[in-house]
């Protein structure tokens, strides 16, 4: 899709619905990492992401689920912490060995 550069986001959704839930939950994972229940990091470009959207209001009934979707800089992205069992995700192209 491109070389335009890809920017960090965190995704996170409260679906009502377990069918539409599954749903999204699917997009997500074509595209990122899950690293919560309900939360996914990925980086994703301007077209990946409008894409994205455009799957997910196919899906997401505004008025019972919602969606929230987090830009972190890089400097952002150097300060997330995490504690216990986990690891931010790495920039694509990043083999952590």
């Amino acid at each position: 899709m491109g070389s335009e550069a890809r920017s960090f986001y965190v995704l996170a959704y409260d679906i009502a619905d377990d069918k539409r839930r599954a749903r999204i939950a699917r997009l997500m994972e074509s595209l990122g990492e899950r690293v919560q229940g309900s939360v996914f990091e990925a980086y994703l470009n301007t077209v990946e992401l409008q894409s994205l959207l455009r799957k997910v209001r196919k899906v997401l009934r505004a008025e019972e689920d919602g969606l929230r979707i987090y830009l972190l800089c890089e400097t952002c992205r150097g300060k997330i912490v995490v504690e216990g069992q986990g690891r931010t995700t790495p920039p694509p192209g990043l083999k952590i060995i």
